[in-house]
């Protein structure tokens, strides 16, 4: 079978017709996005060219490759790339020898509808490295695809970004197979389709495999996408993190100039590689040799350390450009945080950079720290850094850096790594998430974020790492995170957050207090705390807090003033071997004239000899005091440190958070639930006639009539109804369903009144449908209204669907009206939900308790409820167009559940904003 792009394919040059855009495309960018090749006017994209297809990705070594649609004008670029081919990789490629395109082959590879057949490129700089394709087969939903890597880029895992970018514009196009023709002994191109996540058949015939599969997104494909996504994201850091040589550019020998700091702490840190300053007006800075460029420095540069105003960047982005550095960290302000011209500048310089391979920490960045041993990076202007340790720390303001680094060398806190993005108009938070989750040095994970960025990937990723690591998150400000999300108040937030595995705090010193506890000890097991000391008042502080906090206190012991340290090490002992104790607190206020040391080394020697937790107040120091602290062979602090905090409170909460964590990590794994009589053929589509239908539109409210047909797709039925307009329609749908029946005014205002004013129930004849029909229209001045089939009374509920830049799709629970609207009494909880957090949802209202029977009423139905919530959650997933979804009210009742009410909108499914699509850099 003949390849995609070869002559034979297709009609010939002369018949091949010019691009006509896809159906339903608006009209083409008048500027070219940020991802638009730098040598194209915007007179050269073709109608209907998909921009939005392009993307900077990161190969599988760590290092960035632009991905984009080919232009007609990639010609010659295109011959270029085919004549730098080895004669092995043409000979797989075309089944044969082929040194040079023909003009007819060229403008055929060049010259696409992007839709029918489609051309992806990978640049490095403006050479193209990587070639993709895809043609549709005739009156068909396949398409024949084929890919060519240059030689010396194969082995970087182009092939699967290429064969994922392929898939994703396919499916925007109908197009739901993919075919190829492959030589039998071209082994890695196999591995790729094999390695890619599809299920795939095979047939072969000679020396040829036939290879077919549905591009459809599958669990195992999604897996196999994130898989690589972090693997590339972790490899990039790791060149960020652990360079072999540091270029400082901007290095002075003027005290108080930025380049002198950075110069300084990296010699005076002991960075384990060459340091390489860059000024054209020095021959050496700081006792070293200097370089007038980057260009000029003889060996390799792995890491750019810039310091130079923001108007020079350009001239130091060509010499980095040229010199092939794998990273910059932008010192430098100027950018974004001037304003709207700094953005342009900020976006110009990111673009660049990822175009050649580059990744740039900040601009307007404090710089980076690792105190590996073999590494010793000090890349910053931070004058204190903590000593090596087990805690890695992202931040973005560079001034807040300094102070936060300055704290944790202060309480002892030491770090494996530190990040400081500054704008973070690349490198971010996911970054360095995806790192820490692979970082064998880094056991604790510490985020101050003033924003999220790419929030639904952070979410996706944070959850997975939280299962290895504990992620501890300052909290932002609670208005940001609200999003408008009706009832999402901070302390539904905070569950959302306990919910995802993070551990929320509110100032860095929580922060902190919680780190020392979670770098050094071991998680609590339970709620039951010990309290050992040798003061009673300082003690009953402890123990308040605990209660307070939702701990109990199930020993106590004051040992007196004059408690020697035997006493103490016996004492703390004899508590943590208690079975009813998960923790000890233990209080030291020293005694005039006494050597607190002793006592340190008492209370250390007994909490090595538990599993369990220790913290203490030990008023003798605070962090890590020396007595307290164990080390290893290198002298730095290591697990069996006991954390001192200067008050019992601040040590109660720190347990207090590091339990909430255990019990997240203790939940048993649980998919949500599958319901056999789901028609998601139906659903899908009934979404895309819809769709079609309002195409161009942000978004829609579904008709009632369509609400109620797409719930049915999912096994959730309202209770029938009919719409009515005049009394005598009022009794011929009564009629119709049977008595008895309800007449309700269905607008916003008067369906959720709690006094029930707008609603008449158990009408019993055609008489009081009559009565009930010409009060409500007079009373609510509504035209219209709903004769509905009584229901068995139950409880109202309502449960809804909403999207959060954060979290995602969130589902709500709590009871119908005005008055649960007004006190925001709705618990939250993210999608997919699986039945036992369906079911720990019910409880959280502080109304939940009239679920379970009230005033001597039966208890309602639980496990309809939570039935309920789980076919929305499918339905959720199923459907990304969704964009909000209310049922309200449902009628809990002992007996099961009736949906009286629902409203539905849809909406473009939102691009690129998590798992969904190929992978990109965001």
């Amino acid at each position: 079978m003949a390849q995609p792009g070869d002559p034979s394919t297709g009609p010939t040059a002369s018949e091949t017709p010019e691009p006509t855009g896809r159906p339903g495309d608006p009209a083409p960018a008048v500027d070219p996005p940020e991802h638009a090749s730098t040598d194209t006017s915007v007179d050269e994209y073709p109608e209907g060219y998909p921009h939005e297809w392009a993307a900077d990705v990161l190969g599988s070594d760590g290092r960035a490759v632009r991905v984009r649609p080919i232009l007609p004008n990639d010609a010659e670029k295109i011959s270029r790339f085919h004549t730098s081919l080895s004669e092995r990789t043409r000979y797989l490629r075309y089944f044969g020898s082929r040194d040079v395109l023909s003009e007819r082959e060229l403008r055929r590879m060049t010259h696409v509808d992007y839709r029918d057949r489609m051309a992806f490129v990978a640049e490095l700089g403006a050479e193209i490295i990587g070639l993709a394709i895809y043609e549709r087969l005739p009156d068909s939903t396949f398409a024949e695809v084929a890919f060519t890597i240059s030689d010396q880029h194969q082995g970087r895992g182009l092939g699967s970004i290429f064969l994922e970018h392929l898939a994703g514009a396919a499916a925007e196009c109908g197009i739901d197979h993919f075919e190829a023709e492959v030589l039998s002994e071209n082994r890695s191109m196999i591995q790729v389709f094999r390695r890619a996540g599809y299920e795939i058949s095979r047939s072969f015939d000679g020396s040829t495999l036939h290879l077919e599969f549905a591009i459809d997104p599958t669990e195992a494909l999604t897996n196999v996408r994130n898989s690589r996504e972090a693997a590339a994201e972790a490899r990039s850091l790791a060149r960020v993190l652990n360079p072999g040589s540091v270029a400082v550019i901007g290095a002075s020998d003027q005290v108080g100039k930025i380049g002198h700091t950075v110069m300084r702490n990296l010699i005076g840190n002991g960075f384990a590689g060459p340091v390489y300053p860059v000024n054209s007006d020095a021959t050496s800075v700081q006792s070293v040799r200097a370089y007038a460029s980057v260009r000029h420095i003889p060996d390799p540069v792995d890491l750019a350390v810039v310091a130079v105003p923001a108007a020079s960047m350009s001239e130091v982005l060509d010499d980095c450009l040229s010199k092939g550095v794998s990273t910059l960290v932008v010192i430098s302000a100027g950018f974004s945080d001037m304003g709207s011209a700094g953005v342009v500048s900020e976006r110009r310089l990111v673009s660049e950079a990822r175009a050649h391979g580059m990744r740039v920490v900040g601009p307007n960045a404090l710089g980076v720290i690792n105190t590996s041993a073999d590494v010793q990076l000090n890349a910053t202007l931070a004058e204190v850094v903590p000593g090596p340790g087990r805690a890695g720390f992202f931040c973005q303001s560079g001034a807040l850096g300094i102070a936060i680094l300055a704290a944790a060398a202060r309480r002892g806190l030491g770090l494996s790594t530190f990040v400081s993005a500054g704008n973070r108009a690349d490198v971010s938070g996911n970054d360095l998430l995806q790192y820490w989750d692979t970082d064998t040095s880094t056991e604790v994970v510490l985020l101050y974020l003033e924003s999220f960025g790419n929030a639904r990937k952070f979410s996706r990723i944070a959850r997975r790492v939280a299962r290895n690591k504990p992620v501890v998150v300052v909290r932002r400000a609670v208005d940001d995170l609200e999003s408008g999300v009706e009832g999402l108040t901070a302390n539904a937030i905070g569950g959302l957050f306990r919910d995802s595995g993070l551990i929320q705090v509110d100032s860095i010193t929580d922060m902190f207090d919680t780190a020392t506890l979670l770098a050094y000890q071991p998680l609590p097991t339970g709620g039951r705390l010990g309290v050992v000391g040798n003061s009673s008042a300082v003690g009953r502080l402890g123990g308040d807090s605990a209660r307070q906090q939702g701990f109990t206190v199930s020993h106590a012991v004051d040992l007196g003033a004059e408690a020697s340290p035997e006493q103490f090490r016996e004492a703390i002992a004899d508590a943590l071997a208690r079975d009813e104790v998960d923790s000890v607190l233990t209080v030291f206020v020293p005694p005039v004239a006494t050597d607190p040391d002793s006592y340190a080394e008492a209370i250390r020697a007994a909490a090595a000899e538990s599993a369990k937790p220790v913290v203490s107040t030990f008023l003798a120091g605070e962090g890590l005091p020396e007595g307290l602290t164990v080390t290893d062979e290198s002298g730095v602090a290591a697990r069996g440190s006991i954390p001192s905090y200067p008050y019992p409170e601040r040590a109660v909460s720190a347990l207090v958070r590091a339990r909430r964590y255990a019990e997240w990590l203790d939940r048993p794994a649980e998919e949500p639930a599958e319901y056999p009589d789901i028609d998601r053929a139906r659903a899908r589509e009934l979404v895309d006639s819809l769709s079609q239908v309002h195409a161009g539109t942000e978004s829609f409210e579904l008709t009632q009539g369509q609400v109620r047909a797409l719930l049915e797709c999912y096994g959730i039925d309202i209770v029938d109804y009919r719409v009515v307009t005049d009394v005598d329609q009022a009794v011929m749908a009564a009629d119709e369903l049977g008595y008895p029946v309800a007449v309700k005014a269905m607008s916003d205002r008067w369906r959720t009144r709690s006094d029930q004013s707008g609603v008449r129930l158990d009408l019993a004849d055609s008489a009081a449908v009559r009565h009930a029909f010409a009060l409500l229209q007079s009373t609510t001045g509504s035209r219209s209204l709903h004769v509905q089939k009584m229901a068995t009374k139950g409880v109202a509920v309502t449960i809804r669907v909403a999207d959060h830049p954060i979290f995602g799709s969130l589902i709500s629970f709590g009871l119908s009206g005005m008055l649960s609207d007004l006190l925001a009494d709705r618990a939250f909880s993210t999608l997919p939900i699986s039945p036992s957090e369906a079911s720990t949802l019910l409880g959280r209202p502080r109304a939940a308790a009239i679920l379970d029977g009230y005033a001597g009423d039966a208890p309602v139905d639980r496990d309809a409820l939570v039935e309920l919530m789980g076919r929305v959650s499918c339905l959720v997933e199923d459907v990304p167009e969704l964009r909000r979804l209310a049922i309200d009210p449902g009628l809990a009742a002992p007996d099961g559940l009736a949906v009286l009410y629902a409203t539905v909108r849809l909406g473009p499914p939102p691009r690129f904003s998590g798992n969904e699509g190929p992978r990109r850099l965001r």
